[in-house]
C-alpha cells in the first residue's frame, strides 16, 4: 500500500525554537499521546466508511508480525484522573458477558478481512479499563481466541492490569491469570498519599494493604510484575512524590512505571494550570535520582525503571512498538490501531458507550469510528512519539520502517537539539539528555507532523474547543533568535 499525499498544511517548516516553544507552552498536551486533536489535524487523511475494509485489508496485507491489545472497559469506580475509555461502573455486569462475545465477533471479523492466522504475534497486552476485573473464564476466552487466530512468536508473554483492591479480595482469581499463561501483570497504584487518593476517587486502604496485594501477586507465581505511579497532580508536592516513591520500593516490584497526569479529557481537566512544567520536571529528575540509587535502571527520560538484568521493563507489546514502531491491532471498545499506512480508533473512544460498537459488530462491519490512511510524515511522528516512552529514537529501525535516515528527515530539529544540549547520541540511538529531560514537551514537538505543530502554534492554552481562526493556512512566524535556554 501506497502512502497517502501529505497535504500542503504538512509540507510546511517552521522554525524549531517556535515549536520548541509553542511544545512547552502546551506542556500538558504535547507528549507520546499523538496525534494531537486528529479530527483537525488529521481530517483530510480520513477513510469513508464505505472503504473501511479494503483499505484496512491492504494497509495490513505485506505484515507478517504485529502486536495485539484487546481493551476491556470495565472499571470498580472512574477515578478522577482517568482519561481512558471506561464505560458507567454501574453498567458492568450487564454488560460483561455480552462484551466478551462483542470481542470475538472483532476477532473473526478481522481474520476474514485481514487473514490474521497467517499473521505472528511478538506482543499481547490486555488492558483497559480494568481487565482482572472481569471473569476468569472471560480473560480466558480472549487468550484463546488469540492463539487461534495467530500465530506466536516463542516465548512471547501476555501483560495484564489489575488493581491493588483486586489483588487483596481475590488471590484466587490472580492465581488463576497466572495459569492461563500470563506472566506479566501491572497494579495501578498511581499515589501513596492517602488523602490524595481519596481525593482523585482511588479505592486505596493504606499501605499495610498494597503489602498484601503484593503477597497475594507473587504467590500466584508472577515473577515480572510492574507498579503503576503518577505524578503531577495539582496539590501534590513534590516531597509528597518522593515519599510514594519511597513506599513504592518497599513494594520490591520488579519494574515501576511513571506517567505524568495529562489532564485532558479528565475531570481534573480544570486543575491542569496549577502544575507547572517546572514542578513535573523535578518531579522525574527526583524520581530518576531515587529510582537509580535503589537499582531500578533507566536513562534520562525513560518512563519505565527495571531492576532486572537486560530486561527493558515494558511488555514485549510496548517494548516493540517504542523501539520498532512495530504495527499494531486494538481490539475493542475505543481501541487503537497502527499499520504503517493507517490509524484507526474504534468504535466508543468518544461516548465511551458500547451499543455503537455493538451495532457495527451486528452489521457485520469494522467496528472503526474513525480510520486515516497516512503520508510518511504522519506515520514518522507518530512512531517517534511512541519512542518517547524511552526517551529516545532508534536510527536503525526508523531507517529500516521508512526508508530514510533519522538525520536526512529531521535535520534542522536534530542540528537544534543537538546544539542546545538537548539530545545526544548513545549507541544507535538519538537520546534525551537529563537537560532535554527538563524540556521534553518542546522537544518531542520538533518531531510531530508540521499540521500537529500548527495546531500548537495556534491554539490558545488549555483544553478548550478548538477549531482553527481562519481556514488558510497559517505562515510560519519569525521568533527572533531568542535566548538559549539555559538562559
Amino acid at each position: 500500500m501506497k502512502w497517502h499525499q501529505p497535504t500542503s498544511a504538512d509540507q510546511q517548516a517552521y522554525p524549531p525554537r517556535q515549536i520548541f516553544k509553542a511544545g512547552l507552552r502546551h506542556h500538558h498536551l504535547a507528549n507520546t499521546a499523538y496525534p494531537i486533536n486528529h479530527n483537525w489535524t488529521m481530517k483530510d487523511y480520513r477513510v469513508s466508511r464505505a472503504d473501511y475494509k479494503t483499505v484496512t485489508a491492504r494497509a495490513w496485507q505485506d505484515i507478517a508480525e504485529m502486536g495485539l491489545y484487546v481493551h476491556i472497559p470495565f472499571c470498580q469506580a472512574r477515578c478522577n484522573f482517568c482519561e481512558y475509555t471506561v464505560i458507567d461502573p454501574a453498567e458492568n455486569e450487564r454488560w460483561e458477558d455480552i462484551y466478551f462475545d462483542l470481542l470475538l465477533q472483532e476477532f473473526e471479523q478481522y481474520s476474514q478481512s485481514l487473514t490474521i492466522r497467517k499473521k505472528t504475534l511478538i506482543g499481547f497486552d490486555i488492558g483497559g479499563g480494568t481487565p482482572a476485573l472481569a471473569k476468569v473464564e472471560n480473560i480466558a476466552r480472549v487468550v484463546e481466541a488469540a492463539r487461534t487466530y495467530f500465530q506466536w512468536q516463542p516465548g512471547m508473554e501476555i501483560s495484564l492490569e489489575t488493581t491493588p483492591l483486586i489483588a487483596i479480595r481475590q488471590p484466587e482469581k490472580i492465581a488463576a491469570l497466572y495459569r492461563l499463561g500470563i506472566e506479566r501483570i501491572s497494579m495501578g497504584v498511581q499515589i501513596t498519599q492517602l488523602s490524595l487518593a481519596q481525593r482523585l476517587g482511588r479505592q486505596y486502604k493504606g499501605f499495610d494493604s498494597l503489602l498484601e496485594a503484593v503477597r497475594n501477586i507473587r504467590a500466584a507465581g508472577f515473577k515480572k510484575f510492574n507498579i503503576d505511579l503518577m505524578y503531577g497532580f495539582a496539590g501534590q508536592s513534590v516531597a509528597d512524590w518522593r515519599d510514594s516513591l519511597a513506599k513504592s520500593l518497599e513494594l520490591e516490584p520488579d519494574y515501576i512505571t511513571l506517567y505524568q497526569m495529562r489532564y485532558k479529557g479528565t475531570r481534573l481537566q480544570s486543575q491542569a494550570a496549577q502544575v507547572s512544567k517546572e514542578t513535573i520536571a523535578t518531579m522525574y529528575h527526583a524520581a530518576w535520582k531515587l529510582l537509580n540509587q535503589a537499582g531500578y535502571q533507566a536513562p534520562p527520560g525513560k518512563n519505565t525503571f527495571s531492576r532486572l538484568p537486560g530486561d527493558v521493563g515494558t511488555s514485549n507489546y510496548l517494548t516493540n512498538r517504542v523501539i520498532k514502531g512495530t504495527p499494531y491491532l486494538g481490539l475493542g471498545l475505543g481501541a487503537q490501531s497502527y499499520s504503517h499506512q493507517t490509524l484507526a480508533y474504534n468504535q466508543g473512544a468518544a461516548a465511551k458507550q458500547i451499543a455503537p460498537y455493538q451495532k457495527a459488530l451486528a452489521a457485520g462491519q469494522l467496528p472503526l469510528q474513525d480510520l486515516y490512511h497516512l503520508p510518511r510524515v504522519v506515520s514518522m511522528a507518530k512512531m517517534i512519539a511512541v519512542s518517547f516512552y524511552f526517551g529516545e529514537i532508534n536510527r536503525t529501525y526508523f531507517e529500516q520502517k521508512f526508508g530514510v535516515t533519522l538525520e536526512a528527515q529531521y535535520p534542522v530539529a536534530i542540528d537544534f537539539v543537538l546544539s542546545e544540549g538537548l539530545m545526544e547520541y548513545r549507541g544507535d540511538c538519538l537520546s534525551l539528555t537529563p537537560q532535554g529531560v527538563s524540556y521534553y514537551n518542546g522537544v518531542i514537538a520538533l518531531f510531530y507532523a508540521p499540521a500537529v505543530q500548527q495546531h500548537l502554534l495556534e491554539r490558545p492554552v488549555g483544553f478548550g474547543k478548538w477549531k482553527p481562526a481562519q481556514t488558510q493556512q497559517a505562515q510560519p512566524r519569525d521568533v527572533g533568535p531568542g535566548l538559549k535556554i539555559a538562559a
